[in-house]
């Protein structure tokens, strides 16, 4: 699996980053495809010199959509934050599986999908809702004796995995133009989306990969109020920042 980091190695830091600033509250901010959470902290500090800061809940390199950044006090509240329900859209494809479970990976198997319509497939995607154990796949941060899986995936290795607790509210077909399923999804911290995927293509019987994905919700924060992570980077401005940011006191208001 290849991820692109989202880097631009020849960018000077801002006068602004020369002199820090402290900021409580929570960015919320639009993160684009192929840079990694940590790329959105690391341009955020790089340009605006703040000086702590943190992200409540990843997001895959493929993964778009709301990424909430916590600055300052607000670091202190990540744990809590990352236990609100998360939304997401996105494409899951038909027919297809890979060694990652989604497009970035190996093709390891295909299959026909004749005969699968948007019955069958919502009356699949009905058995997912509720509480249930999921097993993470092998390329993910989830440890194994201390190492992450992924590292252990790279070395070829496919070990058993501790399924992880999590509850689905919501696992809609919003269309389907074969092999394409659109989908909406609400589910508990610690779903993986990708295992997700994959498990309704073997529901199904024609296996399946995550093709896209995007973050809309994270507890009460959308993805509406959110600012893409280049307009912040090329106002650099502290003042368009802060139209971004709840401030620590509205947090509470937010909360699950």
């Amino acid at each position: 699996m290849t991820w692109i980091h989202y880097s631009n190695n020849n960018h000077q830091p801002s006068r602004r980053a020369q002199s820090k600033i402290a900021i409580d509250g929570v960015l919320l901010v639009d993160k684009p495809y192929a840079c990694t959470s940590f790329d959105v902290i690391r341009r955020l500090k790089h340009q605006f010199g703040i000086t702590k800061l943190g992200h409540a809940g990843t997001l895959d390199p493929l993964a778009t959509g709301l990424l909430l950044v916590v600055l300052g006090k607000a670091t202190k509240l990540s744990q809590a934050l990352m236990c609100g329900i998360k939304e997401y859209t996105g494409i899951i494809q038909l027919g297809v599986k890979t060694t990652t479970y989604d497009r970035e990976g190996d093709i390891i198997e295909t299959q026909p999908v004749d005969g699968i319509d948007d019955t069958v497939i919502q009356e699949a995607m009905h058995t997912f809702i509720g509480d249930q154990y999921q097993n993470p796949p092998m390329f993910s941060a989830k440890k194994h004796e201390g190492t992450p899986l992924y590292k252990l995936a790279r070395k070829g290795k496919d070990i058993e995995r501790e399924p992880s607790f999590i509850h689905i509210s919501k696992f809609d077909n919003e269309g389907y133009q074969a092999p394409d399923i659109s989908f909406r999804v609400c589910c508990s911290k610690g779903s993986y989306i990708r295992s997700l995927a994959y498990d309704l293509g073997e529901k199904i019987g024609c296996g399946a990969h995550l093709a896209a994905l995007r973050r809309v919700r994270s507890g009460k924060f959308s993805i509406e109020k959110a600012a893409p992570l280049n307009a912040l980077l090329e106002n650099d401005s502290v003042d368009y920042l802060k139209q971004y940011i709840v401030p620590c006191h509205e947090i509470e208001r937010f909360s699950l």
